[in-house]
């Protein structure tokens, strides 16, 4: 499958010195929150010393995390997977259904947010960290959508309590736009990503989800894509993408 060599997303330009997580993050070895752990750990040196908290590197610096040397990919990848049920979310190897050693795409990568082990449907993955700050930014409001079934017949009033917000995790959720597609199934677009969100939704309301299927990604989408196969998103995706980023960066 072609690589790409060029970034993903346009970017302001940078002093040539950038911070360590940053740097760890855009050379796709995890997300900039993931980098912080393994600092606070100490797997992270940079010529030698292991690394701080704000620790600022060049490209002359040389970089290790547990002891092996890091490199930023000029390959860039940024890709739309269709994620079985029963596969995790997470770049750890001791997790025996993780989804990095599911897709096997020779090249290091990681997932840009999470779809839940019970779900399944569209997630992206990328080893380009400028990407992955700003599809995840919560203030940006981006969309996901998804086809969710549940145990008993969906009324009007579960549309309406649906639509307006629902009160979990210590919160109200965002007024979202629902509509009933038959006696049990039901499509919902989200600007916010709670943990379990959807189902935790469901539940307040006495519902249990027997399936739930991300179809959209902004303006990605799952399209006729297969379960457990991926595909390159498109350069005319990439082009929308920035627009969509740019113009919600100015919202």
């Amino acid at each position: 499958m072609p690589k790409r060599t060029k970034r993903l997303t346009s970017q302001e330009v940078e002093n040539d010195e950038i911070r360590i997580n940053k740097f760890l993050s855009e050379a796709g070895v995890c997300s900039r929150r993931e980098a912080d752990r393994y600092i606070e750990d100490g797997k992270v040196k940079i010529d030698g010393i292991v690394a701080k908290m704000g620790s600022k590197v060049t490209k002359n610096n040389q970089v290790t995390y547990c002891d092996k040397p890091v490199k930023k990919e000029e390959k860039l990848v940024l890709i739309a997977f269709n994620k079985p049920e029963g596969i995790v979310c997470t770049t750890d190897h001791s997790e025996p259904d993780n989804i990095i050693d599911y897709i096997n795409y020779g090249m290091r990568i990681y997932p840009i947010g999470r779809l839940d082990k019970d779900s399944e449907g569209l997630i992206l993955l990328t080893n380009d960290g400028n990407i992955v700050n700003k599809i995840l930014r919560a203030e940006n409001h981006h969309e996901k959508e998804y086809i969710v079934s549940v145990n008993k017949e969906i009324t009007l009033d579960f549309i309406k309590k649906m639509s307006s917000g629902i009160p979990i995790l210590d919160t109200v959720t965002n007024p979202c736009v629902v509509n009933q597609i038959d006696k049990y199934s039901f499509r919902i677009i989200l600007t916010q990503g709670l943990n379990r969100q959807i189902r935790r939704m469901c539940e307040y309301l006495g519902y249990r989800v027997t399936s739930l299927r991300r179809i959209r990604i902004m303006n990605m989408q799952l399209g006729r894509l297969k379960s457990g196969d991926f595909r390159n998103v498109t350069e005319k995706e990439i082009e929308e993408l920035n627009r969509l980023i740019k113009q919600n960066k100015k919202n």
